[in-house]
């Protein structure tokens, strides 16, 4: 061996050691940290686990959001993979520059395989920089280029990652050729096409050098390529809370432990309260020990899973270019959230994990600590007021302390839109953790804003959010020409109907809601669909109080429901609010009630291409008045609770699709990427006070359209929406020829004649849809 065959080993091996050391320790730290979290049983199904887990990974599901994103980060994270074995090739080059791994090295599927991938990887980490950089802030909108989405993440890191693999693959390109040059000037017959398909015509630049040359050139280059790839090795031992590095390891086991074992995104219903890993039985509540924790107030009341989503987290900003509440100016961005437990977490728990001596000293007399273990521990509260700068959002971050973690704005502005768990590519359940804070500061603290005081006090009272009398719940069927039925009045059992209509607390009391109650009994009526109601027997589901953390409150109005719901023999339920469709379709099952539930876009939808509604008025035709209401142009707008949370897309724009003489027109954020109208969260109850206003936002990319009919499936986004267009009419952008209305007003409106009769000879029926795909469920 040569003096430089000899030092490039020296130092390779010697760096090697010290990075496997590294890492080794700070995976300890990993498993240690984990385990602080409260226990949560993700094991089930392993089989189909790992299934999901190969699809995610293997066809960049969750990625495929953003395309050419997604192109360049499979063949860069397939790379990844591949190519290590060039890296165990370096390692022996270093003592034999021809060196080749056995069996494989001269195995010419191999080598048309590492020229492929490093080609593929070196052209892919390029265009990821690219993006990364057409994405900087510098160049972005809002203070301080807020609107991009790598606002707040950790460029360093980010920088480093992406040079370490540019050079690592360029390495690998210039090592494949020196071996072909070698390979010629040696005369072995290697330096063929069938060999280094890609890589040969490199190695032309080299042929004028002597083969010791080349052979030092092969020693000096895998040296290079080592000590990168242990170089961040030790970089990223060293940073446990380098998640744009770490993912590549900690994704796999995310997405293998995510809530649903089939795939599904983690969202439509929440999960209960678990103390000590199993779920709260709040009848009996009172035998708690008095430490025990409702909620999360401290980041160890997080479960490992938690943990686990914060590490995992890649700081790729995609849940933060969704979020409504941080594109509306607000301080809440569930990645700076994520991050930000993340480097908390990370940096208390070597205090956690001290002997019981160490911790009764207190953390300031503990030595051997950094400062930033010590800013954690002395850290009051997880969520609090941190007195931070509206203007400059990462000043409400603090996991280092001192005063709060979080501040409470950042917790409170969240509208639980679910938009952030349905963009991330590695399965973090943020909505989970945010209502999780928010049950501590609820139940424990008493810490809310002022506003869901009187929302709690009349759900208690009158279970409803408007703390209207029961008796008022059937006025919304006044002056029908039909009769609505009453369980226990108008019938005794339910097996008498087909459907229970479950109104709602919004399509009881709230008026623009009424019309949207009063339209779908007119239709269910038309098609000869018996129902039946529950009358003053229904209480508000219980939706907003659970998601503002109440969930006390929650079971009580759920039980109560539940209990109802059992004896009068409910099985199949329609319901025209996404909130109350979401919590009884996937929430009430928690409380022993199992029922079909079904949105009432998906039965009319049924119904119309069962012919047993048609819709042959065209606007100019049809009778709009009262409940029915519709125009030549609508465009739909996607409640988050009907669509993100139970992928409940198509039904209703196949209704208005079919309208005849209506111009259907989608809005650019639709479907998965809908933006949210702002009411869910129970934000619906607490004003809007930092930033703009979500529903103006909305609203004004719903007119930008041209529609002359916003519709929607929920009572939320109705009211939402039409205090928004009110704004906009009071500003000048709208005309109040615009209207918000349900989806049933205008197929109501359709279905009806401007002269009262049936349908005319020359009326053409709408061919019926095919029945789609049944919506899984959430």
């Amino acid at each position: 061996m040569s003096a430089l065959q000899i030092v490039a080993v020296v130092v390779c091996l010697g760096v090697t050691a010290v990075a496997v050391a590294l890492l080794v320790k700070t995976v300890n730290h990993f498993l240690a940290t984990f385990r602080l979290g409260q226990p949560e049983d993700r094991g089930d199904d392993k089989g189909v686990r790992t299934r999901t887990l190969l699809r995610e990974f293997l066809g960049h599901t969750r990625m495929s959001r953003l395309p050419v994103v997604a192109i360049a980060h499979w063949f860069t994270m397939v790379s990844f993979g591949v190519l290590f074995f060039t890296l165990l090739n370096a390692f022996g080059q270093l003592f034999q520059p021809e060196f080749v791994l056995p069996l494989i090295g001269h195995f010419f599927p191999y080598e048309w395989i590492t020229d492929f991938f490093a080609f593929a990887g070196f052209l892919s980490i390029l265009v990821l920089m690219a993006i990364r950089q057409r994405n900087h802030p510098r160049s972005a909108a809002g203070e301080d280029g807020r609107r991009s989405r790598f606002f707040g993440s950790t460029w360093w890191q980010a920088y480093y990652v992406e040079l370490t693999i540019l050079g690592v693959t360029l390495c690998i390109g210039l090592l494949r050729a020196l071996e072909w040059t070698l390979a010629r000037k040696t005369g072995t017959g290697m330096d063929t096409a069938l060999h280094f398909p890609l890589t040969g015509w490199i190695g032309n630049f080299f042929t004028g050098l002597s083969v010791g040359a080349i052979e030092n050139l092969i020693v000096v280059i895998a040296a290079v390529k080592i000590l990168i790839s242990f170089a961040w090795m030790i970089t990223i031992a060293l940073q446990p809370t380098m998640g744009v590095a770490w993912h590549r390891f900690l994704a796999f086991f995310n997405i293998f432990f995510k809530r649903h074992a089939d795939g599904r995104t983690s969202l439509g219903e929440l999960q209960p309260i678990r103390v000590g890993g199993e779920v709260l039985d709040f009848e009996n509540v009172d035998e708690l020990d008095e430490d025990a924790s409702l909620g999360v107030g401290k980041v160890e009341d997080f479960t490992w899973k938690g943990l686990l989503d914060f590490t995992t987290c890649t700081e790729c900003g995609r849940c933060q270019s969704q979020c409504p509440a941080w594109n509306t100016d607000k301080p809440l961005s569930p990645k700076l959230l994520v991050m930000t437990l993340r480097d908390h977490a990370h940096a208390k728990s070597p205090w956690l994990l001290a002997s019981e001596e160490v911790r009764a000293a207190g953390i300031e007399a503990a030595e051997g600590f950094s400062d930033a273990t010590k800013g954690a521990v002395a850290t009051e509260q997880l969520v609090g007021e941190t007195g931070y700068d509206i203007r400059h959002p990462l000043t409400a971050y603090n996991p280092h302390g001192p005063d709060a973690v979080i501040d409470e704005d950042v917790l409170w502005s969240c509208t639980t839109c679910g938009a952030c768990v349905e963009q991330c590519p590695v399965d973090i359940e943020h909505v989970d953790a945010i209502v999780d804070m928010r049950r501590y500061k609820n139940l424990i603290e008493s810490a809310f804003p002022a506003e869901l005081n009187g929302l709690f006090k009349n759900l208690e009272k009158n279970s409803n959010p408007w703390g209207l009398a029961p008796r008022l719940r059937m006025d919304w069927a006044k002056d029908l020409p039909f009769e609505v039925k009453q369980v226990g009045q108008d019938v005794e059992s339910l097996d008498e109907v087909d459907y229970l209509f479950w109104v709602g607390c919004a399509g009881a009391y709230e008026d623009r809601a009424k019309k949207t109650t009063r339209a779908v009994a007119e239709l269910l009526d038309t098609a000869g669909v018996s129902f039946a109601v529950l009358g003053d027997g229904e209480a508000c589901t219980g939706d907003s109080a659970r998601r503002a953390g109440n969930e006390f409150l929650f079971q009580m109005l759920a039980q109560q429901n539940v209990e109802t719901l059992n004896e009068v023999g409910a099985t199949k339920i329609v319901v025209t609010c996404a909130h109350c469709f979401n919590t009884i379709k996937n929430e009430y099952p928690q409380l022993g009630g199992q029922y079909e539930v079904l949105h009432h876009t998906q039965l009319l939808n049924r119904l119309v291409r069962e012919k047993r509604l048609t819709p042959v008025a065209r606007p100019g035709d049809a009778v709009a008045t009262g409940a029915a209401s519709t125009g030549a142009k609508v465009t739909y707008h996607d409640p988050c609770y009907l669509g993100r949370h139970n992928q409940v897309y198509a039904p209703p724009r196949e209704l208005l699709q079919i309208l005849p003489g209506v111009e259907y027109a989608e809005m650019e954020r639709s479907k998965e990427k809908s933006f949210c109208c702002g009411a869910g969260g129970a934000r619906m109850w607490m004003e809007e006070k930092l930033g703009t206003r979500i529903n103006t936002n909305r609203t004004e990319e719903a007119l930008a359209t041209g529609a002359e009919r916003i519709a929607v499936g929920c009572p939320f986004c109705k009211v939402m929406l039409s205090d928004g267009l009110n704004a906009a009419i009071q500003d000048g952008k709208a005309t109040d020829a615009v209207e918000v209305v349900d989806v049933a007003q205008m197929l109501l409106a359709a279905v009806r004649r401007g002269d009262g009769g049936g349908e005319p000879d020359d009326a053409e029926t709408p061919e019926p849809q095919p029945d789609p795909e049944p919506a899984p469920v959430a």
